[in-house]
């Protein structure tokens, strides 16, 4: 078993008309073991812009401490908050920083950038970023998520259908992978709000 499926996880980034959804599953296990059932993967670094982390669940916690201290320093240096494709910019350097001895984590970025439009990429583990117009994923779900996305994406769908379209596409995709799972955590970010919901999925 790879280091990366070591706790599972399924993460998903899709875009929207002026808004984006992100989702991941709420599993953390041990291999095969259930660990806890309500672990966070997606974390808000500011109003328009989020982040998912799949992988190792340790390295996923210890990355995120790591980039909320550099945006903090951004913010206090620059007076102005991120955009999403400098963000993406510095996770893929301080992935790349550790090339020799990675952190687990495969990051899914998704934001709202200059008038609203929205962003979204995946990397892998050291840094090698994949940028997209319709959907990312990320997880050991990765593959089942491809195939409910690329069949239930239409573009420019407005917060509710996106919503509707990303949490079925995660629930599906979870049933037909054992390492994730166990409901579903999902943010819909427009120009003027955060919305986050929580899924309730099948419990095994």
């Amino acid at each position: 078993m790879s280091i990366f499926e070591y706790n599972g996880s399924a993460l998903v980034a899709m875009v929207g008309k002026n808004c984006f959804a992100i989702a991941s599953d709420r599993r953390l296990g041990v291999q095969l073991q259930t660990i806890a059932t309500d672990f966070q993967r997606i974390f808000k670094i500011h109003d328009k812009l989020f982040i998912g982390l799949s992988g190792l669940g340790t390295d996923a916690q210890t990355l995120y401490q790591r980039l909320v201290f550099r945006h903090k320093l951004y913010q206090l240096r620059e007076e102005r908050d991120m955009k999403p494709e400098t963000f993406s910019s510095l996770v893929s350097a301080i992935l790349y920083e550790k090339r020799f001895g990675p952190y687990f984590c495969q990051p899914v970025i998704a934001g709202l950038g200059d008038d609203d439009k929205p962003f979204i990429c995946t990397m892998d583990a050291i840094g090698a970023k994949e940028l997209a117009k319709d959907f990312v994923v990320a997880g050991t779900a990765s593959e089942s998520l491809y195939g409910a996305c690329e069949a239930m994406f239409k573009p420019d769908m407005g917060p509710e259908e996106l919503f509707e379209t990303i949490s079925q596409a995660l629930l599906s995709s979870v049933d037909r992978d054992c390492l994730s799972g166990w409901g579903g955590h999902v943010y819909v970010v427009t120009p003027t709000e955060v919305t986050e919901k929580i899924l309730k999925g099948r419990m095994d």
